[in-house]
Order: structure tokens, then sequence, then C-alpha cells
């Protein structure tokens, strides 16, 4: 597991789920196994883990322990599968998003700017669309949409045009084409960011990562009993945002809204008003851990 992916706030995660012995958890981003491996830790002989993860590379990290259902399926579809498995009202459920280290490090699967691979960054592989399908079909108004509110790259515009201009001549299929073909966009020194905000856009938009973690969002409140907990760990500001929204208001955009005697309408409440951080001595071991946020909510 170890190689796979390093679980990031291990220890933080632990004391935001407030895991009770025979209590029911949902890891929905087994990956490595790590997070998952601690809850277990902390389970006695009656307690439940649902883990859901659709990389296939993850059923490879899976322990040998009956009280571990694994799920082969995307978060965003945890409400039927917790139901499917007797689970709907759980005690704590944890989300750990974005790519794992072992996506990152594997040529093939094109989420890495390090390596020359096809544009692919499919996180479930049987998934139809590609980065490839993005840059190529896509028409120039959808990939500015996609650079400029995904990747959040000022010339968005610019990008957009460019690759279709290019595209008209042939075809961009690996991350060396991509690179070489918008080469001259990218402000000089500035090359790794640019680079990393463009490959996120892609990766967001391949894998609808925004609308199944709103999606999820939604289902978590559902499937959580009162007084569980929900703690997830997001890596940049869009999640972020939205996962901070949720658990403030209920809702991912607009105002809080009341009842008619004034009470607030909202099924979570924060347990940590800020954003818990990872420690200056976890970022110097695992420096994947430095953009982590990690916000941990209580159902009402």
């Amino acid at each position: 597991m170890s190689e796979y992916h390093v679980p990031v706030m291990l220890k933080e995660c632990m004391e935001g789920l407030n895991i009770i012995p025979d209590g029911v958890y949902v890891d929905v981003t087994f990956g490595g196994g790590g997070h998952s491996r601690e809850i277990l830790k902390n389970l006695g002989e009656g307690g439940r883990l649902l883990a859901f993860d659709q990389d296939e590379d993850a059923k490879k990290n899976i322990p040998n322990d009956d009280r571990l259902t694994f799920i082969d399926q995307n978060f965003r579809f945890l409400k039927n599968y917790c139901r499917l498995h007797s689970a709907m009202q759980v005690d704590g459920i944890l989300a750990d998003l974005g790519v794992s280290s072992h996506q990152f490090d594997q040529p093939e699967r094109g989420f890495s700017t390090r390596f020359d691979a096809d544009l692919d960054m499919r996180m479930d592989q049987s998934a139809p669309i590609t980065a490839k399908e993005v840059i190529s079909s896509y028409s120039e108004d959808e990939l500015h949409r996609i650079f400029g509110m995904y990747g959040e790259i000022q010339n968005a515009k610019s990008l957009a045009r460019t690759l279709v201009t290019a595209r008209l001549n042939r075809q961009i299929d690996t991350i060396a084409e991509f690179k070489e073909v918008i080469k001259k966009l990218i402000p000089k020194g500035k090359e790794n960011k640019y680079l990393a905000q463009a490959f996120q856009a892609l990766r967001i938009e391949v894998n609808q990562e925004l609308e199944a973690l709103q999606e999820f969002l939604l289902q978590a409140a559902d499937v959580l009993k009162p007084g569980g907990r929900l703690v997830v760990m997001s890596y940049h500001s869009l999640e972020d945002r939205l996962v901070k929204n949720f658990i403030a208001k209920g809702k991912f955009r607009g105002e809080l809204e009341k009842d008619f005697y004034g009470n607030i309408q909202r099924p979570l409440d924060a347990v940590t008003r800020k954003a818990v951080m990872a420690t200056d001595e976890e970022i110097a071991l695992n420096s994947r851990a430095r953009s982590a946020k990690l916000r941990v909510a209580v159902k009402l």
C-alpha cells in the first residue's frame, strides 16, 4: 500500500470520523487502502466498512477482512450501494478526493505531465471519454469553458483556439503533442504550474469530478445517521469550495435557507470551523499533503 499511495492526514481523518467500534463506515475513495486499514483497526468485531473505488488497480490492495465490503463503483452511486448492502444509516463517511500517487506515477494513465503517453486521464478505465476525445471533439467554446472554469487558466480562450486550430492539421493524441501545440502560450518560468492547471481541467472534465462530488455530498447527508460524521479531504479550491458551501448551507450556491420560524435548514454542521491542514512534518515526508484541506461535519 505504501508504494501505491501514502494516506494524507491519517490521524486527523480518524479523529474526524470519531469511530465507534461497532459502527458502520464508508470509505468512498479506497485507493491504496491506507485510510480503510486504519478504520478497520479502530473497529471491533461488530463493525462494518464499505469501500468504494472505480479504479481496477485499487482491487489489488483489498485486505482480507470479513468486515470490509468492496464496491467497484464511483462514489456518486453511494446511496444505491449503501441500500444494496443494508447500510442506509451509517456512522461515518470518508472521502479523499483527487488522483492517487499511484495514478500519477503510472505513465500510461496520462495523469502526469512528467511522462509522455496517450492523453487518457480516466480514473475508471472502462469509461468511454478520454482527454484525447475532449481535445479532439469539444468545440472551442466548450474547451474555453473547461480550461477557464476547471483550470482557472488566464488565457483559456487563446488555449482553446490554439487547440482547435492545431487539430485541423493533425490529431493531438499524446502528452508530448499537447505540450508542443500549446508551448507558445505558456508564460515563461510558469511551465509546470500552467501544465498542471491544464491537466487538472482535462481530468476534471473526463471524470466529471465536480458533478460526482456534488451528487456524493447530497447523498452523504441522507446516508449518515444523526450524529454521524462526514470527513472530506480536497486538493484544489474548486472541490473545497463545494464541500465548504455544502457543509455551511446544505447546498452549493446561494444563501442559507431558513424555515418560517427562522430555523436554519441544512443537514450538516461543521465540526471544524476552518479547514484542517497538514503539519509541516507531514508535508516534509509527503509533498502531496501540502495542498490538502480537510473538513469535518456532523449530521444534525
